[in-house]
């Protein structure tokens, strides 16, 4: 079973910036694909991000590809989603997410946080 943990959301002024955490439980750390997604009310839960173990591949959705960041902590078993020039239509409630070998798509997930809310004014 992997465990994840976000934190992180709140609210801020379009333009302004964000950084959400994650801290996954060590098997998952190591072992999955970890990946942010996001759903607003009333809409499908979309992958934002995502990361394979290693850190060398990454997915971005291309609405956000140029002001969003994933990163990983080894050290602290955390992963990232660094957020700037935040728009109004990045309102959504964000999960953090693994999947044992993709995780771009909520199909591949087998694992979820309880979700942070990030909200832009």
């Amino acid at each position: 079973h992997v465990q994840l943990v976000e934190s992180g959301g709140g609210s801020v002024q379009a333009g302004g910036s964000l950084k959400l955490s994650c801290v996954v439980s060590e098997y998952g750390y190591m072992r999955h694909c970890l990946a942010w997604f996001r759903q607003a009310p009333g809409e499908e839960r979309d992958g934002v991000a995502a990361m394979w173990p290693g850190g060398g591949s990454t997915y971005y959705l291309n609405s956000v590809e140029a002001r969003f960041t994933i990163s990983r902590d080894n050290a602290k078993n955390t992963l990232y989603l660094q957020m700037d020039s935040l728009k109004a239509e990045d309102t959504a409630m964000y999960y953090c997410a693994a999947g044992r070998f993709r995780c771009q798509q909520a199909q591949t997930i087998g694992y979820w946080g309880q979700g942070t809310q990030v909200t832009v004014s």
